[in-house]
């Protein structure tokens, strides 16, 4: 069972996660990086994998689901960021 504060923030995490995925398919879209440094995204990806390994430590199994859309959202958009900035 999860607390109310999980479930909370299971929903924050799981709202940013589909705003991050409009984000997705924006660079997708434009196959360019514009006016953002991927290498601050590449930091909060980072922070999203150690949180998915985390929260199932503390119990917060709706965070970790939130967490897992998020920061599979910030993964794609890292990986096609790298790519469009080589071209």
């Amino acid at each position: 069972m999860t607390s109310a504060a999980d479930t909370t923030n299971g929903l924050f995490e799981l709202v940013g996660a589909l705003l991050n995925w409009r984000n997705v398919a924006r660079i997708r879209r434009d196959r360019r990086v514009r006016g953002v440094d991927w290498r601050t995204w590449a930091f909060f990806t980072a922070w999203g994998w150690w949180n998915v390994y985390y929260y199932p430590s503390l119990g917060q199994w709706a965070s970790m689901l939130g967490g897992l859309v998020m920061v599979s959202a910030n993964t794609v958009w890292v990986w096609y960021a790298i790519k469009y900035r080589r071209n």
